[in-house]
């Protein structure tokens, strides 16, 4: 290399001057003017650097600084906008608690921002409260939320997921224009569908909430909640296993022992009332009735 290109390049160098710092607050690490809105804040390093005992300390300054910033302006927008970066690790804890759902975690944590946005909308110093602990539950709400409105209480096809939001779209639409609920072959003409497969998807629609069986019903309803109406505890039910069990031992018994046992535990009569009936004792309609079921639950025990 010749000392003339040398002295050159190094002419040009010197001569170029440095580049002026990044804004420290700036995560993308692009220079923002702020117009001041920072000014007197100290130097903040990248986001992911933030400590978390840090991130409160500088959330409380960026908090104070937008109570005293006109809403709409370019630096409320600014801090409002730092708040946000500096408290992502918030978002992204809660969506952690949701990594085992289906849905990809990149939607997850865009809802939780969404909450976080909220949170650092109605937070106030003067309550007293850290901001994560203000914050956190929005957020986790706001995740809730999302999969309430967009997940099914049973997985169905997506053809049928699809069909289900057309014929809510089309039902909405013809009942305006009818002044009633449409009927399933006008649901079907107007999506270009058969019938068959509207029915179909009203079914499928049936799987996108679960009720809950202990659920009070809205309106003024007696009878409680839906599981106290559909079903109860019948308790005849386990003497109906004894009853068919009994007959064919039954069938084997001479008649007059098929008749007291008619006489004492059908018509509920008395053993004295046997007695006077038959023309005997009620000491021997005892005798009788004892050795009679002491047969039966012999028969009953050989059978099991």
């Amino acid at each position: 290399m010749s000392p003339r290109l040398d002295a050159s390049r190094t002419q040009k160098a010197t001569s170029t001057p440095p580049p002026e710092p990044l804004d420290p607050i700036d995560p993308t690490g692009t220079a923002v003017a702020h117009d001041g809105a920072l000014a007197g804040l100290p130097d903040i390093p990248a986001f992911d650097e933030v400590a978390p005992a840090d991130a409160r300390a500088l959330s409380r300054t960026l908090f104070e600084r937008l109570e005293t910033l006109e809403e709409g302006t370019h630096e409320y927008a600014y801090v409002r906008n730092t708040l946000v970066e500096l408290n992502l690790a918030l978002v992204k804890f809660a969506a952690s608690r949701f990594r085992s759902r289906s849905e990809p975690m990149e939607d997850i944590i865009q809802v939780g921002t969404i909450g976080l946005i909220k949170a650092i909308d109605r937070f106030e110093l003067s309550r007293g409260v850290e901001f994560p602990t203000f914050a956190m539950p929005t957020i986790i709400g706001e995740i809730k939320r999302f999969f309430r409105d967009t997940s099914w209480s049973v997985r169905v096809p997506r053809r049928l997921q699809e069909l289900r939001l057309d014929l809510a779209k089309a039902g909405d639409e013809l009942a305006q224009k009818l002044d009633r609920a449409p009927t399933v072959a006008e649901l079907a003409e107007r999506l270009g569908i058969t019938s068959e497969e509207v029915v179909e998807g009203m079914a499928a629609s049936n799987a996108y909430t679960a009720a809950s069986l202990d659920a009070q019903p809205e309106e003024d309803d007696a009878e409680g909640a839906l599981a106290d109406r559909i079903g109860y505890e019948d308790h005849g039910l386990e003497g109906i296993e004894y009853v068919e069990s009994l007959k064919p031992l039954i069938a084997e018994l001479p008649p007059r022992d098929r008749k007291i046992l008619s006489l004492r535990f059908v018509a509920g009569m008395t053993q004295s009332e046997i007695g006077e009936e038959l023309g005997i004792s009620q000491m021997h309609v005892s005798r009788l009735l004892s050795r009679t079921l002491v047969k039966l639950r012999k028969g009953l025990t050989v059978e099991e």
